[in-house]
């Protein structure tokens, strides 16, 4: 780098001699031995067809050089940046250059693709955010989400690994020294920052759409925290994106649940063909959208395979909608003359069916029967439907709400509930009600303490059956997804012009005849051992003395490389407790290990990060332990106060 830092990189080259396109993946994820596994499906394919691959570590993590403070600090946008060129002047490229990655590495390779240097050809994106505040794992519509809580304690444990002495030579003990004296608890920033100001905008590629000057395929999954991105990017840039949308979650779609699954490498390499290997100077002849619309599938914590199908759009038109007016108990087709008001529950058990946020990777999470939840929410409820209703794009509800102090929360769900009385959740969001509709700045409040609430769902691709009801389900908590309000509030909605509007797909939207790749089976034999101690552990959250529990623990995961004499282990778990009423309302507690073995040594890194509720904000806790063959390398720990403000301004927060 140009302040001398060295990135550490792996570099796969195509037999061929000479010059050819190069592919980047920019990420923090220990290319040595954490993700090695992964980064073998995809980089030995794009090079077996001609392309020189690199996976880069980013400054501060893996066998690279540096410090890394935060998430999308400065010098990790700079650096990505002098890499790019670093690569397009090698004798070994032919000047062009392609950008990937999946999650934090989408993203990267987004940002990078603003004001993109000219050797940047084009770029894919997959279960990428370009939106840090509102669809990134910290936070939900200005409401703290727990994922961020297990995040903050991951991330510093990634961070503190150290580099391998067989590719980094005798200074390796010094370069890691180094990192771990400068070593912090990022959380302590993420939570501080509770508004969608500055710090949230810097790196999200929503807000300079304008500035995008290289094509992007993007890629994402509706049981995926992140896939509004895609629908977003293809509305704002048809000139320049691609979209597929499946049903997985966050991860390559050749490898995610639930499926059906596709070849991510295939779809890619035939991107990278087309924008890499000639002169292509218009986008190629694909759909603007490709969506899985899915279908009701029986609640259940794990699902391999969703009901469904793919569809096609060429452009994302305006959308058509259909209202619904909440009427008593009731959505209707019409408004009701007579309005009514509800007091709005806030049951702290309201969220046991939820899942994950992410379907992150862990095995199971995903939403289970709602109808628990339900019975703890107001529920307005359609007819039985005459016929099916398909739905495509973000559904929006408008409502009046008052509410006796802030900060308070509002979680809305949108469910498919059979005859029965199976309840199969469709969309989620919850809203910060201190804050106005964009998330940045302090809510306006009539003479009567009331506002008009208008509240965005994520993106979905849905099929209600015909003979099902659609169900609107409103709370004021969703322990343990969300950290819950500091005091219990007491709100009510009323109908008066209250109406849920849901987006229709576009007459337009047809059966692609051409259908994606299936996954295939890597070429290449797998040299790598995988295994487990047990599959992950969850208790799930119940009423027991008027408090709410659940944890869950995935016990020891080991990988091994058969080339490498090297192991690289791990394991996580996480307690949640909340108790109505009280000063001291949640607890969170999240605790990983990573060990790694190696001929010269073994290090064991403990992180833990402790979340208490108080009256006036958040006591964080940190701890961060690092020992090298037993010798102790570090022992940090933090204690900070965060205090939350009920009426944050526009500015960075408390």
């Amino acid at each position: 780098m140009p302040d001398g830092t060295r990135l550490a990189a792996r570099i796969w080259l195509p037999d061929a001699i000479g010059a050819h396109p190069a592919i980047l993946e920019y990420i923090p994820y220990r290319k040595r031995d954490m993700v090695r596994i992964r980064d073998a499906r995809n980089h030995p394919y794009f090079a077996s067809h001609g392309y020189v691959c690199l996976r880069v570590d980013m400054r501060g993590s893996g066998d690279s050089e540096g410090v890394m403070q935060d998430m999308y600090d400065q010098d990790e946008l700079d650096d990505a940046r002098h890499v790019i060129d670093w690569i397009s002047r090698q004798p070994w490229c032919n000047g062009r250059v392609g950008m990937f990655g999946t999650s934090w590495g989408g993203t990267a390779s987004l940002q990078a693709a603003v004001d993109a240097p000219g050797p940047l050809k084009a770029v894919i994106a997959n279960c990428a955010t370009i939106d840090r505040f509102e669809d990134d794992i910290h936070w939900m519509g200005g409401c703290l989400l727990t994922d961020s809580i297990e995040w903050g304690a991951t991330l510093p444990a990634i961070l503190a690994a150290p580099p391998d002495s067989a590719t980094v030579g005798e200074g390796w003990m010094a370069q890691w020294k180094a990192r771990l004296d400068a070593l912090n608890f990022p959380f302590e920033i993420w939570a501080r920052h509770r508004t969608r100001g500055a710090y949230w905008r810097r790196g999200s590629v929503r807000f300079e759409t304008d500035r995008l000057n290289c094509p992007i395929l993007t890629v994402g999954g509706w049981s995926d925290r992140y896939a509004n991105s895609v629908m977003r990017l293809v509305r704002a840039r048809p000139d320049l994106c691609k979209g597929i949308v499946g049903p997985w979650g966050h991860h390559y779609p050749d490898q995610g649940e639930p499926g059906p699954g596709i070849s991510f490498q295939d779809v890619a390499l035939e991107w990278w063909d087309h924008w890499l290997k000639s002169d292509a100077q218009s986008m190629p002849n694909w759909p603007a959208l490709r969506f899985w619309c899915r279908e009701f599938d029986p609640p259940q914590d794990r699902l391999p395979v969703r009901h469904g199908s793919w569809m096609a759009l060429d452009e994302l038109e305006k959308e058509d909608r259909v209202e619904f007016h909440l009427g008593d108990d009731a959505l209707s087709a019409s408004p009701l003359e007579r309005v009514t008001v509800h007091d709005v529950p806030d049951d702290l058990a309201h969220g046991a069916c939820a899942g994950d946020t992410g379907y992150f990777g862990r095995v199971g999470g995903l939403p289970l029967d709602q109808a628990p939840d339900d019975a703890r929410a107001l529920c307005f409820d359609s007819a039985d439907l005459a016929q099916d209703v398909n739905l495509l794009g973000h559904a929006t509800l408008a409502l009046g709400v008052s509410v006796n102090m802030r900060p308070a929360q509002i979680v809305c769900r949108i469910c498919e509930v059979t005859p029965d009385g199976r309840s199969n959740l469709v969309t989620r969001t919850v809203h910060a009600l201190e804050l106005d509709d964009e998330l940045e700045g302090p809510r306006a409040l009539g003479d009567d303490g009331r506002s008009v609430c208008r509240i965005t769902f994520p993106t979905m691709a849905y099929r209600f059956a015909a003979g099902n009801r659609i169900r609107l389900a409103i709370s004021a908590s969703y322990w343990p997804l969300v950290w819950p309000a500091a005091s219990p509030a007491r709100f009510q909605v009323d109908t008066s012009r209250a109406v849920l509007s849901l987006p229709k797909p576009p007459a337009t939207t047809y059966s692609p005849s051409d259908p994606l790749p299936e996954p295939r089976k890597s070429p290449l034999p797998e040299t790598y051992g995988l295994r487990t101690s047990g599959d992950l552990q969850r208790s799930p959250s119940e009423d027991a003395s008027g408090a709410a529990c659940s944890t869950w623990r995935q016990p020891k995961v080991v990988m091994s490389f058969g080339e490498l004499p090297l192991e690289f282990s791990y394991t996580t778990s996480a307690e949640f407790n909340a108790k109505g009423n009280a000063p001291a309302r949640a607890e969170a507690l999240v605790q990983h290990d990573i060990e790694v073995l190696r001929p010269d040594g073994h290090a064991q890194v403990r992180s833990r990060l402790r979340v208490v509720d108080e009256s006036s904000g958040l006591l964080v806790s940190s701890e961060l332990s690092v020992r090298w063959s037993g010798e102790v390398m570090l022992e940090k720990t933090s204690a900070i106060r965060i205090s939350f403000r009920a009426n944050p301004d526009c500015s960075e927060d408390s």
